[in-house]
Formats: structure tokens, sequence, C-alpha cells
């Protein structure tokens, strides 16, 4: 199991992530807002801007304050460690 930071001291199995998102697009916000309906969104953006969405294997919407960008260099780091 390798797991990313998702910032102010939170983590996420990388293995579980599906896909990372920019929050802006139309389809994004309708999803999270799906995902907010139903109960499966996990915001860890501590009160601040969401930059990224985190879709994982078990339909769990994950709301991050850090850029796409930074969570996918932390995946890739972490997995060229391993």
């Amino acid at each position: 199991m390798i797991f990313i930071n998702a910032g102010f001291g939170n983590m996420i199995n990388a293995d579980k992530v599906v896909s990372i998102a920019s929050p802006d697009a139309a389809p994004i916000k309708r999803m999270v807002q799906d995902a907010k309906e139903h109960g499966r969104v996990i915001d860890v953006s501590c009160g601040r801007k969401t930059k990224a969405v985190v879709f994982c294997d078990s339909d769990h919407v994950i709301l991050s304050s850090l850029t796409p960008d930074k969570l996918m260099a932390a995946i890739k780091n972490e997995t060229e460690e391993n």
C-alpha cells in the first residue's frame, strides 16, 4: 500500500485512486454534487478552495486543496521509490 499526502496531514491510498481532476468543469461539479447527495464525499481541504477532485474505486470522491499536478507528482514519486 502506498499512501500520498492529500494536504493537512490527510493521506490517500494511491492504489484506490482511479482519477484526479480539476473541479472547474461542469461534469466534475455534477459528479461531486451527486456524491454529496449520496454521502460519498470526503473533504480534506480544511475549508480552503478545492483544487483537485480525487475519484476512488469505492465510488468515494475526495476534495483536496492541493493541485492535481502536486497529487500526481506525489503518486509518481512514491511509486518510483517502491
